[in-house]
């Protein structure tokens, strides 16, 4: 994948997976912006990312929950030149104990994992309509069919991947692309102590298969691979089977 004259900016870039994919995308040469809230880890990797090959390589602050922070970042893309892509793997999922516990985490579930990046992405389209470019969108296999264990997150994740799908659509007509990402259970501190976790995924092994749908124009993966197949299968239940079920 050559993209020596593009540039990234991948949101949530502090987390296992953003990590290993922005390390792929420094390797190829593009310039890479890292945006989190956290900025002493993100100037940190920067550095690994410079020392990569990045063609350049920089912190922004993003919080999704905050969209008065989106203009400044959204100047820095539009000095820059060539093709403008994002990545976002912004992300929050508290148990659904927690959110039963107190049901005004749904605001914060929602503006995380759905209307954050939504409004962001909503703002950076029209430079990606005109300067080319592709966005990866990290949803769930959650999103898929709600769950007990875990449907107010689902239904966030559901939200962004109708989002993106229509986003989809838009960008097509310029000829940028977006990819919505699927992964089952990732290895990351999202999912630690998680009870019924099962054929876990490595990071890496997750971003090269978003770096690969991005080289081919996936439209939609699920990652790692086999997750369509049990997706496929779950979304096949029957609703009077399904409503029993407790997983």
């Amino acid at each position: 994948m050559s993209a020596s004259n593009s540039t990234w900016i991948i949101l949530g870039a502090t987390s296992s997976m953003a990590r290993a994919f922005a390390r792929q995308m420094a390797e190829t040469g593009a310039a890479v912006f890292v945006a989190g809230r956290d900025m002493e880890d993100l100037e940190a990797l920067a550095a690994d990312l410079d020392a990569r090959g990045a063609a350049s390589a920089a912190a922004l602050r993003f919080d999704a929950e905050d969209p008065a922070g989106f203009p400044a970042i959204l100047s820095t893309l539009e000095a820059t030149q060539g093709p403008l892509n994002a990545a976002v793997f912004v992300g929050w999922m508290p148990s659904q104990a927690e959110v039963d516990a107190d049901p005004a985490l749904i605001d914060r579930v929602a503006a995380a994992n759905y209307t954050g990046p939504a409004r962001f992405l909503h703002a950076l389209a029209p430079l990606i309509e005109a300067r080319g470019g592709t966005v990866v969108g990290v949803t769930s296999v959650a999103g898929d069919r709600g769950r007990f264990s875990n449907y107010v997150y689902g239904s966030a994740k559901a939200g962004f991947a109708t989002y993106l799908s229509g986003l989809r659509n838009r960008l097509n007509r310029s000829g940028a692309h977006v990819v919505t990402v699927k992964p089952g259970f990732v290895d990351t501190s999202m999912t630690w102590g998680v009870e019924g976790m099962f054929l876990v995924a490595a990071p890496a092994q997750v971003a090269k298969s978003i770096a690969k749908a991005v080289e081919k124009k996936k439209n939609v993966i699920y990652t790692p691979g086999f997750w369509w197949i049990i997706m496929t299968i779950i979304k096949l239940v029957p609703e009077r089977v399904f409503k029993k079920l407790s997983f």
